[in-house]
């Protein structure tokens, strides 16, 4: 089909003219025809002479082009296109009040009710990774909120505009979120920036001071009047429905605002606190608001979406990019309640980070948090409220100086001990604070990475291995360099491996994390359990009980050694009376490691007894390879020099003597062994922290 096509353009250069049909206009420039030929007999002719299977490509003619050919207009491809399903045109905001299908003033109570919890579903729906134009945004209020003559609903939207602005801004700065988790595009609307903090709370205020006087003033009719009006106590019901969501709303985002600054920990507790009480009261009137129309009289996807006034599902529909249609069922508001319940509880156990100055122990923190699952605002608040600034723990300490405190605490190098005579000498100094300085960037990485969701943190973990082997080699030379240092010194003490040992104890949680994501995200079939468990069982617990217990030894011997040095005038009864009190730091989480790691010896030796018993069922081997696939599951740690990767070939020699003359039951019982003897180390763990001499 031939068309023509009409533009006003700047002055063209001479290839340009040459190239199509022009004429000066009166600006200056040039009115151009493109003479478009029809092709489709030609193109058609020609396709023929294609054998089955072949296709003709042009170099200016891609893979993009392609895509973006099949999906432009299509209305299976094309989220626009769905605007042209269906009789009901979408109304804008102007078309909307024009057509009396929205109210502007005089908003009954039940219909700003019904208005406000319709949006915070669509605000939920948001966080839980929809776009804003297809959830929020589909508010019709909320795209002209100065033109809203109820205060209460003008209040209300510019209120919400406000805490989507700053949402939007913890999640970008703290960087932990993915497509699938959030969308931060706005869309082109605006988000009331002319309109202060201060000013947006001042409404909601000026509105909670009006809805109380009115519930006084119902209150007290109610008490006046005998029999009590039925009418009246509902009008009341309402008015504090009503006034209950407008203080939650005010509430929630001075909660959120106080979460963006560090020195309102007080003010954090107190507005999270308010906001668990008001949702209570949110939940029981949670059906005095307007409903949506009946399901019956619904069609399509519009039944999992508002459909009260002032929404509009299809309105921003062409804004939507051309990409498939994704589907967007917008929360019901009882869901929505309970999201925002549990949304508050998360915000107060995120706020118990400021209390963790210990790196191990806000790690530990970050990595329990996430078993949770966490939604993508509670990760970033917790990630801003730690690591605010590139190495600026909690706002105000120097990240390097937080990681020598913890190798400090960890296994006490004498290089960082009060009064080292190493740190004497320049080059060695150097060599410390350079070694913590490319610290900062592995373990601050690590502290993100509890922050991205299950599936991402997975990959993001192997990819952090190959820094930990860097810092691997490098605390193993800054250590035989302190080493020798120490010994010319006047007070000797041995320095190999600490550093070196700091570092494998992260890399080893590291190997750890990233081999138990497999089970939680369901990666492994059954039938490769066995390697899986007998990599933890044989290597990464045994490895990281054995960092713990020489860290463990290493302090001890360290105590004992300045014992001795206070001790030389003292009696040597005394001195050995005092190395009797002295406790295990790491008792109870080496019992812990190898809790964990007799399980995973149990479970290994169940996997063995039910493969020889024909209990699982295996792939068939000309379609399947197992080496691999257990070199597939083990690649990220071929990077790291400690501990080494143990290849399939050292995998089946070092089992292969497990398997031969030995039946089922066999395994089975050595099983039920390794299990014995965690349940032994975990009845044991309340007296761990018993004295050792």
């Amino acid at each position: 089909m031939a068309a023509n096509e009409e533009r006003s353009s700047s002055p063209l250069s001479e290839e340009e003219l040459n190239r199509y049909d022009q004429m000066p206009n009166a600006d200056g420039g040039y009115t151009v025809s493109y003479n478009w030929v029809d092709i489709t007999a030609e193109f058609t002719k020609n396709v023929k002479e294609l054998e089955l299977g072949e296709l003709l490509h042009d170099e200016m003619f891609g893979l993009l082009e392609a895509m973006s050919a099949i999906e432009m207009m299509d209305p299976k491809m094309d989220a626009g296109m769905v605007c042209n399903r269906g009789s009901k045109k979408a109304l804008t905001f102007d078309q909307a009040v024009e057509a009396g299908a929205l109210k502007l003033k005089e908003l009954t109570a039940s219909e700003q009710i019904g208005i406000i919890d319709s949006t915070l579903a669509c605000l939920v729906s948001w966080l839980e990774g929809h776009s804003l134009a297809q959830t929020v945004f589909t508010n019709l209020y909320l795209h002209k909120p100065y033109q809203i003559e109820d205060r209460p609903m003008k209040a209300f939207s510019i209120a919400v505009l406000k805490i989507v602005d700053l949402i939007r801004d913890f999640i970008t700065k703290a960087l932990v979120f993915e497509e699938e988790d959030f969308q931060l595009i706005t869309y082109g609307f605006r988000l009331v920036p002319d309109i202060t903090e201060t000013r947006a709370l001042g409404m909601l205020r000026e509105v909670e001071d009006e809805l109380s006087k009115k519930m006084k003033a119902s209150k007290s009719k109610i008490m006046e009047q005998s029999p009590r009006d039925e009418q009246l106590i509902a009008q009341h019901e309402d008015t504090l429905a009503l006034y209950s969501r407008i203080k939650f709303t005010r509430t929630f985002y001075l909660a959120l605002s106080a979460l963006g600054k560090r020195d309102q920990t007080l003010e954090q507790g107190r507005y999270l606190g308010g906001c668990s009480e008001l949702l209570v009261i949110l939940q029981k009137t949670v059906d005095r608001g307007i409903k949506p129309a009946p399901p019956c009289t619904t069609s399509g996807s519009n039944r999992d979406i508002p459909t009260i006034m002032g929404f509009d599902p299809l309105v921003n529909q062409r804004l939507l990019p051309p990409t498939f249609p994704r589907y967007t069922k917008i929360k019901c508001r009882e869901e929505a309640l309970e999201y925002f319940d549990a949304l508050v509880q998360r915000l107060k156990t995120v706020t118990k980070i400021s209390s963790y100055s210990s790196f191990h122990a806000a790690l530990d923190f970050f990595i329990e948090f996430s078993r949770s699952s966490p939604c993508i605002l509670s990760r970033s608040i917790l990630q801003l409220l730690y690591l605010p600034h590139y190495n600026r723990v909690l706002g105000a300490h120097n990240f390097t100086d937080i990681l020598r405190e913890a190798a400090k605490t960890f296994i006490c190098p004498p290089a960082l001990m009060p009064k080292s005579t190493l740190l004497n000498n320049p080059q060695a100094k150097e060599y410390v604070d350079t070694f913590f300085g490319h610290c900062v960037r592995p373990l601050g990485t690590l502290i993100q990475i509890c922050g991205n969701n299950r599936a991402r943190q997975r990959d993001k973990l192997a990819h952090l291995l190959e820094d930990f082997a860097s810092l691997q080699d490098e605390a193993e030379r800054v250590d035989a360099f302190l080493h020798n240092l120490s010994l010319k010194s006047d007070n000797p003490r041995p320095h190999l491996a600490c550093l070196g040992t700091w570092i494998l104890y992260h890399a080893l949680r590291v190997m750890i994390m990233y081999l138990l994501s497999g089970f939680e995200l369901e990666l492994y079939s059954v039938h490769e359990y066995h390697y899986i468990y007998w990599y933890l069982y044989e290597f990464l617990y045994g490895w990281l009980v054995s960092s713990l217990s020489r860290a463990d030894s290493f302090i001890l011997e360290q105590e004992a050694a300045k014992d001795m040095e206070k001790a030389s005038g003292r009696s040597s009864k005394k001195s050995k009376a005092k190395r009797k009190n002295r406790s295990r730091p790491y008792g109870r989480e080496i019992a812990m490691a190898q809790v964990l790691l007799n399980m995973c010896g149990g479970y290994h030796r169940a996997m063995v007894a039910l493969r020889l018993g024909d209990k699982l069922q295996t792939p068939h081997y000309e379609f399947d390879d197992e080496r691999v696939r257990y070199e597939h599951r083990f690649a990220p740690f071929a990077s790291l020099i400690t501990p080494p990767i143990m290849h399939y070939q050292e995998f089946m020699e070092m089992t292969s003597n497990i398997k031969e003359g030995q039946n089922s039951a066999y395994f089975y019982m050595q099983g039920a062994d390794f299990f014995h003897q965690a349940r032994s180390f975990l009845e044991g763990l309340p007296f761990l922290d018993t004295e050792v001499s």
